[in-house]
């Protein structure tokens, strides 16, 4: 077999490191894979929907925060094979600053939300520390 003809399904994500302060918002895994681990806000890009406008919907779904798609930085493009243990994930990935007093609630996959220290988020679940780190030096 070839290369061109070994197919894989790529799945389409978006994720969100949204700042504020000095903390960064993480939400608690409700699913595997990593569940209870915590992680940015994110997910699939639906059918006819942009990465951008996918992160501030998944943003608003876990969260409760609500941010303008045009608001969001794009911090790079994440395609690691094995990145996901669910199967290959591509990730944009963006960055968001809100007003202090912005507040969070769990929705959708979150079972809890928590602002944490952007220089100290402890570990995080899939490649997310690394996107962390991109997004502050970007």
């Amino acid at each position: 077999m070839t290369d061109i003809e070994t197919f894989e399904t790529i799945r389409y994500a978006a994720d969100v490191v949204c700042i504020r302060g000095g903390d960064v918002l993480l939400i608690e895994r409700g699913w595997d894979p990593h569940k209870g681990l915590l992680a940015l806000p994110g997910g699939h890009v639906d059918p006819g929907e942009t990465s951008r406008a996918a992160a501030a919907r998944e943003l608003e779904e876990e969260t409760g925060v609500r941010v303008d798609p045009a608001a969001l930085v794009l911090v790079g493009v994440y395609d690691e094979p094995g990145r996901d243990a669910r199967g290959r994930y591509v990730s944009a990935a963006y960055r968001v600053t809100v007003p202090e007093g912005t507040e969070a609630c769990a929705g959708d996959d979150a079972t809890a939300v928590r602002w944490v220290p952007l220089a100290e988020p402890g570990v995080l679940a899939f490649d997310h520390g690394a996107i962390l780190a991109d997004a502050r030096r970007s």
